[in-house]
């Protein structure tokens, strides 16, 4: 492929090859003889837009099959892979929906959290993070999307936040 190292390709080719699109650095270390490295590969990598970041520890693969790089990824699997699978759930219009509640389906996705606020661009969602309690964690349920699982503001509760918009 076009403007990629040998070690680049390399690494792409083995994480798509066992399906690990999600992976952290630890997944990866075993290609190089020094962290700064792996470092550095990191570092092109997301320069040529063939990984992104989700968090500290957790990178994105972009497929090869996405020649352009341009990319997109089940919302509700991304969120739960950003936030490591705990202390979120999805609420908002994007549970309202999911729920059948409304037939508006969002341009953002609302994430519950008690660990980070703001609005993130991830691919092709756009992430708001916004504070909650630990309390209102308890109001989540575990759904699954095809391979993945994820946590969702319950039935009952996306009732009561779609009443208050009314």
């Amino acid at each position: 492929m076009k403007g990629l190292s040998s070690k680049e390709m390399e690494i792409i080719s083995n994480l798509e090859f066992e399906k690990r699109y999600f992976f952290t650095r630890q997944d990866i270390k075993k290609f190089f003889k020094t962290y700064n490295q792996m470092r550095h590969t990191i570092h092109k990598l997301l320069q040529k837009s063939r990984i992104i970041r989700l968090n500290r520890e957790k990178y994105y693969l972009i497929p090869v099959k996405a020649k352009t790089g341009k990319w997109a990824e089940a919302s509700f699997s991304l969120i739960d892979e950003i936030m490591e699978g705990k202390d979120y759930f999805i609420g908002g219009w994007a549970a309202a929906n999911y729920w059948k509640l409304t037939d508006q389906v969002p341009m953002k996705i609302e994430a519950y959290t008690t660990k980070r606020q703001g609005i993130r661009k991830f691919l092709a969602t756009t992430v708001i993070f916004r504070r909650t309690t630990k309390k209102r964690l308890s109001h989540a349920v575990t759904e699954k999307a095809g391979e993945h699982t994820f946590r969702i503001l319950n039935k009952e509760e996306s009732k009561k936040w779609l009443k208050l918009r009314s």
